[in-house]
């Protein structure tokens, strides 16, 4: 009988600390999906600062170019081009 009690007491033993050990990752999982969404937010904000410096970039690019460098005006050329179609596109549409 007294053999008994102690294997029900170490079950008992072992549950508890299965069952402690379940909560702990349970915790663990759930801070790591908060520090996921707020890494995915990051990344986004990221992402979008990417986006606006490349625009400035490009921008810096085209303002270069238009202020004597060379090495540059190949693209701004084309850009200017492709604004003037634009334009006469516009013109035509307008006198029809």
């Amino acid at each position: 009988m007294s053999d008994l009690i102690e294997i029900v007491d170490s079950l008992e033993n072992r549950i508890s600390k299965l069952l402690h050990k379940y909560e702990l990752m349970k915790q663990q999982n759930a801070d790591l999906k908060l520090k996921i969404q707020e890494l995915e937010s990051e990344s986004s904000l990221q992402v979008d600062q990417l986006q606006q410096w490349e625009e400035k970039f490009s921008s810096l690019k085209n303002a270069n170019a238009m202020l004597g460098s060379d090495k540059y005006k190949r693209e701004t050329k084309l850009k200017i081009n492709a604004l003037i179609r634009e334009i006469d596109m516009c013109i035509a549409q307008l006198s029809e």
